[in-house]
């Protein structure tokens, strides 16, 4: 049963390694069962660079989650980020061998298997093949072509592709850590499915996740991925830039971006001053607040612009009805809704990962920064096109179908009963002839 399938996110993060566990309850929502999460520190930019280190806090993670949800976890979903991700567009087609019978969802797949064989740039390995819009007969821009009638197929398809070496540590990680990997999902992808509603999708909704190491674009348009990339730039630069800026320790930089912080200088007061203990018996530090925001605000606004280049790049920055969501623990930044809406044009909200969520032991799930661990366990129940689960259900219902019993012909039934009628005397008349 749906309500029995058990899911785990596991989200290796520049920041923090987290694992969460899940199941569907009779609502339909996500009930999350378990948490844990380990510092990072063998992960730079959402590439594993220290093996060891990352093997530790998976399996600090995982034992917290294991623990807290009394479930033994051998499976999880994994995130993959990077400014190795890449992604394109290409065109397959396929010819059918006849137009008797409708387009099948076997018609679908084959199209979408060819193209996981087209060639790619040595070293990199393909993780998504996202199709785009369908083209029947020279018939161009049908969003689901199954059931119609045609002899050539064609579609678009959204190929992202990662690194190799990228995904051999991811997996190596995992394996060391005794588990198996289920599926290995592009993170800004399993951000969307927690915190995007159908309605912002169609209408048409870029996604901005802002994360330690990297910041992840995802823009959707009629329910349809259309757009990927990755920003080499995250939270963790503004904490660096801080930290230099202002002559003080990461941890404290950390912890001033966090509780003063603002992403627009001009809300923060000019009067208002933090005191920095000293290290090692010297005198407290005073940091201006002010200085604080202009700091973060010109590292903000760098990640901005080069979001906004993505949207503008992929064409689709005058149909995007929906917005701007903007998610990740970067999200949690004071003022940043405002700083994005100035520097775009565009409205924008906090995306936070509570629109499939049911009730949970824990509250701080809801927050942003928990979006693609949530998103990971959302995609072993919901796929990442929804065209594909409404194929799959078809595909269920055509098995649940009835076979139909067979017209039964009078004529052949009376022949029948006159040759079985002939078997048995024979058969009467061999026995009859071996008691002689």
């Amino acid at each position: 049963m749906e309500n029995e399938k058990i899911i785990v996110g596991l989200d290796i993060g520049t920041t923090k390694i987290c694992a969460i566990v899940g199941r569907k309850n009779e609502f339909g929502k996500l009930e999350v069962l378990g948490m844990g999460k380990a510092e990072s520190e063998g992960v730079i930019k959402g590439i594993v660079t220290n093996i060891d280190k990352t093997v530790v806090a998976i399996e600090k993670a995982i034992k917290e989650a294991s623990d807290m949800s009394g479930i033994d976890i051998r499976v999880v979903n994994v995130g993959i980020a990077g400014q190795h991700i890449k992604s394109s567009i290409h065109h397959g087609s396929i010819t059918r061998l006849s137009t008797d019978d409708e387009i099948s969802i076997e018609d679908i797949n084959r199209l979408t298997d060819d193209m996981h064989r087209i060639v790619i740039p040595p070293g990199s390995e393909i993780i998504h093949v996202m199709p785009q819009d369908y083209t029947v007969d020279y018939e161009e821009g049908i969003k689901d072509p199954v059931g119609m009638s045609g002899i050539k197929l064609e579609a678009d398809f959204h190929i992202i592709t990662a690194q190799t070496s990228a995904i051999n540590n991811i997996n190596k990680c995992v394996r060391r850590g005794n588990l198996d990997i289920e599926d290995l999902i592009l993170e800004p992808l399993a951000s969307s499915l927690a915190v995007l509603s159908e309605e912002e999708k169609e209408a048409g909704v870029c996604l901005i996740d802002i994360g330690g190491g990297t910041t992840d674009i995802a823009i959707f348009y009629d329910s349809i991925i259309r757009h990927t990339a990755v920003i080499p730039f995250g939270g963790n630069i503004v904490t660096t830039d801080i930290q230099q800026g202002l002559q003080v320790m990461n941890k404290q930089a950390e912890q001033l971006k966090t509780r003063f912080g603002k992403a627009i200088s001009e809300e923060a007061s000019p009067n208002e001053i933090v005191s920095i203990p000293g290290i090692r018996n010297r005198t407290a530090k005073e940091i201006s607040v002010k200085n604080l925001s202009n700091i973060i605000q010109a590292r903000m606004e760098e990640i901005i612009e080069m979001a906004h280049t993505e949207i503008i790049n992929s064409g689709f920055e005058n149909r995007l009805a929906g917005g701007i969501v903007i998610t990740g623990g970067g999200a949690l930044l004071s003022n940043l809704k405002q700083l994005v809406e100035y520097m775009t044009g565009m409205d924008a909200r906090i995306g936070y990962p509570n629109e499939h969520l049911g009730k949970s032991k824990l509250d701080s799930i809801k927050s942003p920064m928990y979006a693609t661990a949530v998103g990971l366990v959302l995609s072993g129940f919901r796929s990442l096109d929804e065209r594909k689960d409404r194929w799959e259900d078809q595909v269920r219902q055509h098995q649940k179908v009835p076979v139909k019993a067979k017209k039964t012909n009078p004529a052949s039934d009376f022949f029948t009963s006159i040759i079985q009628k002939t078997k048995g005397i024979l058969i009467d008349d061999l026995g009859d002839k071996n008691e002689y």
